[in-house]
């Protein structure tokens, strides 16, 4: 059986809700601060392919940080995108929750029990 691994970040109310659903579940899981622990490019790449999501999908329109750089106004390509969620974490759709070649994106946090 595979590892499960959320990656999130701990303030988070959806986050600490998905976290305990695993505590719950009693499967053993491995849980990161993406803010503590960023993601490389390629490592973010490779969990939104095992999602079927493109950066797009997983981009935080709300954030400030979405207003400041004005993403609503550019069409950026997701090799663009992926460098702006790597240097801006706040930019990313959290939790996201791996296990073996399948991840999702935990919103709500029920959805992790599809990787139970």
């Amino acid at each position: 059986m595979a590892d499960i691994t959320i990656y999130q970040k701990p303030t988070c109310t959806t986050c600490r809700q998905a976290v305990q659903l695993l505590k719950e579940s009693g499967k053993p899981f491995t849980a990161i601060n993406y803010y503590e622990r960023a993601f490389t490019k390629g490592q973010l790449k490779s969990l939104l392919k095992k999602a079927g999501l493109s950066p797009r999908d997983v981009l935080r329109t709300k954030e400030e940080m979405y207003k400041e750089l004005g993403l609503a106004k550019k069409d950026l390509s997701d090799d663009a995108l992926l460098d702006l969620m790597v240097k801006h974490p706040d930019l990313i759709q959290r939790p996201i929750v791996e296990k073996g070649d399948t991840a999702i994106l935990a919103r709500p946090a029920d959805a992790v029990k599809k990787l139970l």
